[in-house]
């Protein structure tokens, strides 16, 4: 599989993407929200709200050359950081190091585009979470090294029913 940016052709299948992956924290009895059950629908992003970001160059997904996208990484430029806002490979294409080559793509971005860093938000206690990306050289940020664009995920994230005391923000300096 190889890295490319999004085209508009890719936006219908991000979804798919998001749920599959999301279907890894059911199976391995991870609560995602509070009192959710495997009866409760997947919580996930509509195909639109990626336009923008497609279109801003900050939309990278994995496929074969020519076939459907099996992995996606959507960022924004906060502060002086590449801000990854949703990171998923599909759940037939996990364990295949494909999420490792997607983020090393998005570390060489950021430094392609002079940026100090990346910083993402993700749940503390998932072994595909935040122990995956310190493995990359993500460190765990909190008070005051939190503040900013991040503790706004943060506080977002809460406000949608994520628990606070499993999230956390996390940084790689480059």
């Amino acid at each position: 599989m190889i890295v490319r940016l999004a085209a508009p052709g890719d936006l219908l299948r991000l979804p798919e993407i998001e749920v599959s992956a999301a279907t890894l924290f059911r199976d391995q009895g991870v609560e995602v929200f509070a009192g959710e059950t495997d009866e409760t629908p997947i919580d996930f992003t509509p195909a639109e709200v990626w336009a923008p970001i497609m279109a801003e160059g900050l939309l990278w997904v994995m496929s074969e050359p020519g076939g459907p996208a099996g992995a996606f990484l959507a960022a924004r430029i906060e502060e002086d950081r590449l801000h990854i806002l949703e990171f998923d490979v599909h759940r037939a294409h996990q364990g295949q190091g494909l999420g490792r080559r997607l983020l090393t793509f998005a570390v060489d971005e950021a430094r392609r585009r002079g940026l100090a860093g990346l910083s993402l938000t993700t749940f503390r206690d998932a072994p595909w979470n935040a122990p995956f990306y310190a493995s990359a050289g993500f460190a765990i940020v909190e008070g005051e090294d939190a503040r900013g664009a991040l503790q706004a995920y943060l506080d977002r994230e809460a406000a949608r029913g994520l628990d606070p005391a499993r999230r956390c923000a996390m940084i790689l300096r480059l």
